[in-house]
């Protein structure tokens, strides 16, 4: 859980408007369980941190609900900084959006700079910061929405804060959650972030074209994987040069059309 990693302080703050899936007004009490209190037991801790994940539940809960009648596939895209994801994600919508409708929310703790690149790419973007806060929750996601407003039957990609420790434990309503390592990262990062690779449904491989310049064992990092998740399927890929694209892009097509058929 995010006690763990340092964020805390600064990251608990109110909503203070309606959402519009009949969102109540909540304090964000996630940043009293991550403040590290000495006046709060490890029991109460636990108590806090169970209570939050299950507030986040139900607001992931609406936000699916809300997907689901639209027909949408909804990705969220979890990595460490520097993976590439940004990169990605603008090389896959300029591949894509002149055939099916897209939207991104961006999640970081400062600056609105990923967001503005993906709007440099002609699709809408909402950015949330989160501060000190070191993942998104239901709850933002939800909000970001109403600015949103995607189309039914489109593509939304919720590109969460650069962390392979909270995003594992908080649901925001996706259809998938999407783990894209870098090979320029180690080969264990599976093995040593496991609760992130097994909430994971895919796994990128991303910047294979630097491989003859690295030290990387992309046949064990797949094998990490699969021993956290035998579940996951793995794709390897360069945004870069473009190398594995097409089998990243046929996999979002043959899920949006699921979602698409599912949900008519």
């Amino acid at each position: 859980m995010c006690g763990v990693c340092g964020c805390g302080e600064g990251h608990s703050h109110s909503h203070d408007h309606d959402h519009s899936h009949d969102h109540h007004h909540h304090d964000h009490e996630h940043g009293a369980a991550h403040a590290h209190a000495p006046d709060l037991n490890p029991a109460r801790m636990v108590r806090i941190e169970q209570d939050i994940l299950a507030k986040n539940n139900r607001y992931a809960a609406e936000n699916r609900r809300y997907f689901n009648e639209r027909g949408m596939l909804v990705l969220n895209l979890v990595s460490s900084p520097g993976s590439g994801k940004t990169s990605l994600l603008t090389e896959t919508i300029a591949r894509l959006k002149d055939d099916t409708g897209i939207a991104v929310i961006e999640g970081d703790q400062q600056t609105a700079r990923d967001a503005e690149r993906i709007r440099a790419t002609g699709v809408q973007a909402v950015q949330i910061n989160t501060g000190k806060g070191c993942h998104l929750d239901a709850h933002r996601v939800g909000h970001a929405l109403e600015s949103l407003q995607p189309d039914s039957h489109s593509l939304l990609f919720i590109e969460n804060v650069g962390n392979l420790v909270c995003p594992s434990s908080f649901d925001l309503g996706e259809a998938h959650k999407v783990v894209i390592l870098s090979v320029t990262e180690g080969e264990d990062k599976p093995i040593k972030y496991p609760d992130m690779f097994h909430a994971a449904d895919l796994m990128i491989l991303n910047k294979t074209d630097l491989l003859p310049y690295l030290d990387f064992d992309s046949e064990q990092c797949i094998r990490y994987a699969k021993q956290v998740n035998p579940r996951i399927k793995v794709l390897s890929l360069s945004a870069r040069t473009g190398e594995g694209m097409d089998n990243w892009l046929r996999w979002l097509k043959a899920e949006l059309e699921l979602q698409r058929i599912a949900y008519a």
